[in-house]
């Protein structure tokens, strides 16, 4: 009897400790689910914002950042973390930092523009930002970023390209009025008139060629080439761009030589892609010594996106050193600056070609060795209207047919030393 009732006493026991064990559990798992959870806690988090203000930072072009009373990220952007503004919870730039607890002492708006050290380029590069800081409730303080890199490096280009444009026409305008007053005094020597009246027709020569190209590098930056776009072939390009130098090439005894373009078509603006290719070939006749070769070749390549046309001249110039080499595409850069004035060159010829590359979906690339000559190449989208022969056709000497062309006599892209 006695062991019976002490089993039921224990029994009596367990019982009573396993409720008890399950009430506790209970309890602890309805407030686990009433607990905030890490995730909840993470810096993107809305909890704390007031009602709207998370759709408002949503559609926003500037970073933005909410902080709350003990500095910590609230909410953030993906463009602040791509800043890095943000980073572990925490605001990392210290000046916004100071600015928002400046803020939140006195419930002013604050509003700087910082440089900041570019992340992950190892270059010492910057970054320009412009912050906001405002109150946002009776806790929070929001920040509102604006990187201003892009615009102040526009605003650098616009400065240079003005201080440029003034020094290029200062120079012909002078001359031109320079010789004005020496004809004037020489009016009674009419050898010195004869001669400074050339002199005034050279330098209006030149003042007219900068104000054309100047009007040609604002056209093709600003107009879309492919409005006016069409197949153009490739062989009447490089036949127009001779054209253009031929009265220069034969005062110098150079010979121009074309090949492999027949059967090749671009598609594009004709008129850019024309003037492109001109000053390519203008450029290598003027740098290219009397009684030398300038020759202008084309091949089919294939490409990432499709086929791709390139067009390479090449000639057996004065050559660009290699630190000339990556600036040449600059606007009014000059390698030579003595020989440009003696060709009337205005350093724009390389940009327009850059910039009508790019707008055609192409690029423009140079090979150069110093007293070996320069090998400039154009690549173009191919048109898919004409497919002929990837090489062939006649090559052509100074516009005379010189009998077929072969490839295997004819490199169509030689270095320049290859050129007879």
């Amino acid at each position: 009897m006695d062991v019976n009732a002490a089993v039921a006493a224990a029994a009596a026991i367990a019982g009573l400790c396993t409720g008890v064990i399950a009430m506790l559990a209970f309890r602890w798992s309805e407030r686990d689910l009433k607990r905030p959870t890490r995730t909840s806690l993470r810096p993107d988090s809305n909890a704390a914002l007031p009602p709207g203000v998370d759709t408002v930072l949503s559609v926003l072009s500037s970073s933005a950042v909410v902080l709350d009373e003990s500095d910590s990220v609230v909410k953030a952007s993906s463009a602040a973390y791509a800043l890095g503004l943000v980073r572990g919870g925490r605001l990392a730039v210290e000046p916004m930092l100071n600015m928002a607890r400046d803020t939140r002492r006195d419930g002013e708006i604050r509003q700087g523009e910082l440089d900041l050290p570019r992340r992950g380029t190892g270059r010492g590069d910057t970054l320009a930002v412009s912050a906001r800081v405002a109150p946002l409730g009776s806790r929070l303080v929001l920040l509102l970023v604006e990187d201003l890199t892009e615009a102040r490096r526009i605003e650098a280009v616009r400065r240079d390209f003005v201080a440029n444009v003034s020094h290029e026409l200062k120079t012909p305008t002078g001359a031109l009025s320079l010789l004005s007053e020496a004809v004037m005094d020489a009016s009674d020597d009419p050898e010195a008139v004869e001669r400074f009246a050339g002199r005034m027709q050279i330098e209006a020569t030149r003042l007219t060629n900068l104000v054309q190209e100047l009007i040609d590098l604002s056209r093709v930056q600003n107009d879309d080439p492919l409005e006016d776009a069409e197949p153009v072939k490739v062989e009447v390009l490089v036949a127009e761009a001779i054209d253009r130098c031929r009265q220069q090439a034969g005062s110098k005894q150079i010979t121009m030589a074309s090949g492999g373009t027949e059967g090749l078509t671009v598609w594009g603006n004709r008129g850019q892609l024309v003037g492109a290719l001109g000053n390519l070939v203008e450029n290598a006749v003027n740098y290219s010594p009397a009684r030398t070769r300038v020759g202008i070749a084309a091949r089919r390549t294939a490409g990432p996106g499709g086929d791709l046309i390139e067009i390479a001249v090449t000639d057996q110039g004065i050559g660009i050193s290699e630190k000339d080499r990556e600036r040449v595409f600059e606007r009014f850069y000059r390698v030579d600056p003595a020989r440009s004035r003696a060709t009337g060159g205005t350093g724009l010829g390389l940009a327009i070609v850059k910039h009508v590359a790019a707008s055609h979906g192409g690029e423009v690339t140079v090979w150069s060795s110093e007293g070996q000559g320069s090998t400039f190449t154009l690549r173009l989208p191919e048109s898919g209207v004409a497919r002929g022969r990837t090489t062939g056709g006649p090559l052509i000497v100074n516009g005379d047919d010189k009998g077929p062309f072969e490839t295997d006599s004819y490199d169509p892209f030689p270095a320049p030393e290859a050129l007879p």
